[in-house]
């Protein structure tokens, strides 16, 4: 089809691509920016570059349609020249096209990649140049200019463009795509097909909203003039106060203020805190009372003036209530109790004593977090509490300065205020979990917090003015060291909690748990009985942890199962836990020892592993099979795990004349080392004689003692070093039923500290060299017994 446009003619094609719009509808004779990311729209660009350079736009019904179909869109729209295509740097294109000529959609044909529509001209009905269609014309170009003036967002230029248009069908199309209007509306003029209807429901739109644009004016000279009213008021009332004082009137409209002066008199601040209290109250003073930066002084010296300045706590000095108070909240946990009384008899010394800052490490569960409330109770002081995990901002320690709106102190200084007392006890929970950003490290603004040396003169951004931390006794918790920066360890007192051994966790569960989840579920009226046999397996078949709160959960499912038992049949209110119905009540045990065979075997040894659970049986496996003398490593192994086990084959190919090997013996032959089980990450250098004692066996083809479990980490000259988590070793070696453990010689001062209760019946071989440990392994049949 053959159509002239501006003089020209042009060739429309039966078929054009689409490029659906979203929030704009295009006129004829207007030329458009359009951005362009949707696939299917490059796409059916791409199609239109390739033939005529011709479009189809129109508009959808809704924007938030990404991939629109046929009902999406207004069939109505407009067939666009494309002038100009420019790809920016985010993979979007701009495209610059010129309205041609109104079309309807006839029909709509979907390709693969995007829409094809065949179109249908909808050439708009001028009619005759009758008065009536020239006075419709002058009547929407006057209002159009009276829209203009009031709406500033719309160039004056296009009015000049308007008085040199004869047309009048394009200048109803200007004036509608110029005009702000909504999509609907903009849609709805670009569907008249008569001009005449055209240029009267113009004006009537235009109309409507000169009425509105005008009561947006009023209403925005009503607020300017209110502002210029306050600004008034606030300089007058300025030249008010500047009178009084050349008169030596006093100013009695300054209440607010001089309660601020009664409080500050009150306190006992520091000089420094004084003299800036001062200061923030003589700036309140000449400040209009409703002005923003009131607002922030006022605020400041509820802060400042709210702090328990010079407030202390008396603590209990009694060492016998002390104990006893610590003992009914906590079974066990010796250091953190010793330590604490040896804080109290240091305060009865001297009255100047610092602060500790103690850190409670160990895995989850074991009390870490409950013993700091229990410490402050038995000293009678405040207890303050602050949660670091996932703590990324070092404005939660410092506070924000006061530059930015709604800022406040830190969280340090919020809970001195919160606690009333200048010597809490104050507990830093999951300290090892802080987190870096751009906004900081808390961990480096938690350096002057936990330094005795510096914390007197601890400065909050908001405060700006020192406070004295030295009385605050500090506690953390972690559950590893790993993640605490050195600095920060280096400021702070150790104290390692171990997990609880099942005796313990027996008596807890006895005089702890029982009694507080009784009172807790309301079944302290019945008579649920539950022997030590039975709390035993739960402990051991149903729980894996180093703390006690799975055993926790378990009983309290006992009790829930009971009370309704009780509420089904009121008569009832004795009942008697039993090994034989645990499974009814628990379901199967969700635990069961690795199976470690009687037996000797060729090529697997029996090691001992710490996790943050407890302590875990970690047998490995050595397997040789033909191949080009590579070490394969299995069982998700971390890089120090890595590194042991190609410590231990070196160690065995430059020592196979004394280990009576063959000189040849790695030759051709792969070594596959594989540590059960398998999705469990694994990683530490303490399975090395485990992994050396594997080796050995499988070159040798000598078995290894399958009762016999070992820890330690090997060297290259074969030197057995110390490794950690004993405890929590050696508990799982017993629940094993293994009664014999090779360790370092040079952990003795650690095994020296153990419960006598878990080094019952377990025979300890104290090794220094990997000699030792061959011989031990192998018995005094094998072949390393005379070494």
């Amino acid at each position: 089809m053959l159509i002239v446009h501006n003089s020209e003619e042009i060739e429309i094609p039966s078929n054009l691509p689409l490029l659906p719009l979203r929030d704009v509808v295009i006129f004829p004779h207007m030329v458009y920016p359009l951005l362009l990311g949707r696939q299917f729209s490059i796409d059916a660009l791409q199609e239109a570059m390739v033939k005529e350079k011709l479009v189809f736009l129109c508009t959808q019904k809704r924007s938030s349609i990404e991939e629109p179909k046929e009902s999406d869109l207004y069939h109505v729209g407009t067939i666009a020249r494309i002038l100009q295509v420019m790809k920016l740097p985010n993979g979007m294109l701009k495209v610059l096209v010129e309205g041609v000529m109104r079309a309807r959609i006839s029909k709509y044909i979907q390709s693969e990649n995007f829409a094809m529509i065949r179109s249908e001209l909808f050439t708009p009905i001028s009619g005759k140049q009758v008065p009536e269609i020239e006075a419709l014309a002058r009547l929407m170009v006057s209002r159009f200019e009276d829209y203009v003036r009031l709406n500033r967002r719309i160039p004056d230029e296009i009015l000049l463009y308007l008085s040199n248009t004869e047309d009048h069908q394009r200048l109803a199309d200007t004036v509608s795509a110029h005009a702000l209007l909504k999509v609907t509306v903009k849609q709805k003029l670009l569907e008249v097909r008569y001009l005449r209807s055209h240029l009267k429901l113009l004006a009537e739109i235009l109309k409507s909203e000169i009425e509105i644009l005008r009561i947006e004016e009023k209403i925005d000279g009503n607020v300017r003039e209110s502002l210029s009213k306050s600004q008034r008021e606030f300089y007058l009332q300025h030249q008010l106060r500047a009178i009084k004082e050349e008169l030596g009137q006093a100013d009695d409209s300054n209440a607010e203020a001089d309660a601020f002066t009664e409080k500050l008199k009150k306190l006992r601040l520091s000089d420094q805190a004084k003299e800036k209290a001062k200061e923030e109250i003589d700036r309140l003073r000449k400040m209009h009372p409703f002005s923003a930066e009131a607002t922030v002084v006022r605020s400041y010296l509820d802060w400042l003036l709210g702090m328990p300045w010079g407030i202390l706590t008396k603590d209990r000095s009694n060492f016998k209530e002390v104990t006893a108070i610590l003992d009914a909240d906590h079974y066990g946990l010796e250091k953190p109790k010793k330590r604490i009384r040896e804080h109290l008899a240091v305060l009865q010394l001297t009255s100047a004593a610092k602060g500790p800052i103690l850190c409670f490490v160990g895995p989850p569960g074991v009390g870490k977090t409950s013993v700091g409330r229990s410490i402050a109770g038995a000293l009678d002081r405040k207890f303050a509490r602050m949660s670091l995990g996932g703590v990324r901002d070092e404005a939660e320690i410092r506070g924000h300065r006061r530059t930015y709106i709604g800022s406040i102190p830190g969280r340090i200084i919020q809970s001195l205020k919160k606690a009333g007392s200048s010597n809490p006890v104050f507990l830093l929970d999951e300290v090892d979990k802080i987190g870096a950003d751009f906004r900081g490290d808390p961990a480096a603004a938690l350096l002057e917090v936990l330094d005795p040396e510096q914390n007197n003169t601890f400065v909050d951004h908001f405060l700006e003015v020192e406070y004295d931390l030295s009385n605050v006794l500090f506690l953390t918790t972690a559950n590893t060291l790993h993640g605490i920066p050195p600095a920060l360890i280096d400021r702070m007192e150790i104290i390692h909690l171990p997990g609880y051994l099942d005796f313990e966790k027996l008596e807890i569960a006895k005089n702890y748990l029982i009694p507080k989840l009784r009172l807790e579920l309301g079944v302290e009226k019945l008579t649920i009985s539950i022997g030590d046999d039975v709390l035993m397996s739960i402990i051991r078949d149903y729980t894996r942890e180093s703390g006690v709160r799975e055993l926790e959960r378990q009983i309290a499912s006992i009790f829930r199962k009971y009370a309704e038992k009780h509420v089904l049949a009121r008569k009832r209110k004795v009942f008697a836990v039993k090994k034989s119905n645990l499974t009814k009540l628990l379901g199967a045990p969700k635990f069961k020892d690795m199976e470690i065979g009687k037996k000797p075997v060729i090529g697997r040894a029996v090691g001992l592993a710490w996790t943050s659970h407890g302590g875990e049986i970690l047998p490995v496996e050595v397997s040789l099979m033909d191949g080009s003398s590579k070490l394969i490593l299995t069982g998700k192994l971390g890089d120090v795990l890595k590194e042991s086990a190609n410590a231990a084959l070196s160690y065995i190919r430059s020592n196979s004349k004394k280990l009576k090997l063959k000189a040849d013996f790695y030759k051709d032959r792969d070594v596959h080392v594989h540590i059960p089980e398998g999705a469990v990450p694994k990683d530490g250098p303490s399975a090395g004689i485990a992994i050396l004692t594997a080796l050995i066996s499988a070159f040798s083809e000598m078995p290894v003692r399958s009762d016999i479990a070992m820890t330690g980490e090997i060297t290259l000259k074969g030197e057995v070093l110390p490794v950690g988590g004993l405890n929590e070793k050696f508990i799982a070696a017993k629940r094993a039923g293994i009664t014999e453990i090779i360790c370092p010689r040079k952990n003795d001062t650690d095994i020296r500290e153990l419960p006598k209760e878990l080094l019952n019946g377990l025979k300890l071989h104290k090794v220094k060299t990997a000699s030792e440990v061959t011989k031990i392994v192998f018995g005094k049949n094998g072949r390393y017994a005379k070494d």
